[in-house]
């Protein structure tokens, strides 16, 4: 069994991960706040940019990510380290934020109700 260290770029935060841990789950042991919700790779809230390194997450691209994805973001809450790793948190891949910047736009279009129904006057 391999350990790898991974560090979160622009915190000076850095833990050792067995590759049979997941990100999240090393994070939350070390008491390193790391966002999630979900834990179960679908919400996406445990995002963060592979800056280098590699992962090992098959279920993250079965459930949320596209394979393209998965090479450049990792969800730490499925991702297992595959070597050492440095991450970027809050990334999230591409067709999150488009769906993002598209409810924002929605928002800004129908007077920030976000139900897209027209306000009484």
């Amino acid at each position: 069994m391999a350990d790898y260290t991974v560090e979160f770029v622009g915190t000076g935060e850095e833990l050792t991960v067995s590759e049979t841990e997941t990100i999240l789950s090393a994070c939350l042991d070390a008491g390193i706040a790391q966002e999630y919700s979900c834990r179960v790779g679908m919400c996406l809230a445990c995002s963060a940019k592979i800056v280098d390194g590699e992962v090992n997450q098959q279920v993250a691209v079965a459930r949320a990510l596209t394979e393209a994805e998965a090479e450049e973001y990792a969800l730490t809450c499925m991702a297992r380290p595959a070597s050492d790793l440095k991450l970027e948190r809050g990334r999230y891949p591409p067709s999150i934020e488009d769906d993002i910047d598209a409810t924002a736009r929605e928002e800004v279009d129908d007077g920030g109700s976000g139900d897209g129904a027209a306000a009484d006057d």
